[in-house]
């Protein structure tokens, strides 16, 4: 069996397949050559970057395609299905990671770190004073509100952060369903983990009456409209490690220099690399190159996931 790990694969899930008697290929192929090419594999991982569209699944004689990764919106379910061919994930991988990265641009905001990291080389020493006076009004987490749009894996794991905190989370589900949240300490503590129920809210209650609001909504249909953003509570900060296409980039910029957003943290775009500046050029944003789950922890355990799931498939 010949594997084409097109978007790469961790050193311990290549392992996994390779002990297991698969020939594991890293190469990475160009996405219009990949339909000439993909008859020659028989399983194909792909993460974001490679988009498994109908064209080079007919062309395949592959027998199994999986993502490194939540969503699958990158690959065309339905001409697979057409082709009997399985589609796979990694569901539980990187949902910590995800959650790390949404906290880590809401703490860069809410102490302007994103502002100041800019700064600090060409003004700080001469405008040392200067800048902190103007950095010194930041606000912290403890008390606010946080609005969470898709309570998934993700969501969840958000709002188990957010909670530890001391934040008070909305949860966004349009049947109001309650939702138990499992709250783990470290297993540094030997502490029982404790339990709290969240009940749904309306979008207008979530969107209306909290001070951040993060995104995690599968697939890349458009969630915040210009609509849908006016609802936002004015000042609020809006949060996207989700998908680009999650936000519609133009009303964000809008409401960014409107003021009625504070701040955002962006970590996802409509098309990566981005074709214009209309994002990267907000001073009030808090940016990163599409890395929710490129993290060390989260790779390996998503290539343990993927080798795992793939040599069970094939036994």
């Amino acid at each position: 069996m010949r594997v084409l790990a097109n978007d790469g694969i961790d050193a311990a899930g290549k392992s996994i397949l390779e002990a297991a008697g698969f020939e594991v290929i890293t190469q990475k192929i160009a996405q219009e050559e990949l339909a000439d090419k993909i008859n020659e594999y028989d399983v194909l991982i792909v993460r974001s970057a490679t988009k498994v569209n109908a064209n080079i699944i007919n062309a395949s004689n592959l027998k199994l395609i999986a993502r490194a990764g939540v969503g699958l919106d990158n690959i065309d379910i339905k001409a697979a299905g057409l082709k009997n061919i399985p589609v796979v994930n990694t569901p539980n991988a990187s949902s910590r990671s995800v959650a790390e990265l949404v906290f880590a641009h809401l703490f860069s905001l809410s102490r302007f770190l994103h502002k100041a990291n800019r700064e600090m080389p060409t003004n700080g020493i001469d405008g040392f004073k200067e800048m902190k006076k103007v950095y010194s009004e930041g606000f912290e987490l403890m008390g606010k509100k946080l609005g969470i749009i898709g309570f998934g894996r993700i969501g969840q794991e958000v709002a188990k952060m957010a909670i530890g905190l001391g934040m008070e989370v909305l949860v966004y589900d349009y049947k109001q369903r309650e939702f138990d949240v499992v709250v783990s300490l470290s297993n540094a503590y030997k502490a029982n983990n404790f339990k709290l129920t969240l009940k749904g809210q309306s979008l207008e209650t979530v969107l209306s009456q909290s001070d951040c609001i993060t995104l995690h909504t599968p697939g890349s249909e458009e969630v915040m409209n210009a609509e849908n953003i006016a609802m936002m509570k004015k000042g609020s900060v809006l949060i996207n490690c989700a998908r680009g296409g999650v936000v519609n980039e133009q009303a964000l910029a809008d409401a960014l220099s409107s003021g009625h957003i504070s701040a955002a943290g962006v970590d996802v775009f409509v098309n990566e690399p981005p074709t214009n500046d209309l994002m990267i050029s907000q001073t009030n944003c808090s940016l990163s190159p599409h890395i929710g789950a490129s993290t060390k922890e989260a790779q390996e355990r998503v290539g343990i996931e993927l080798a795992e799931r793939i040599t069970s498939f094939f036994k």
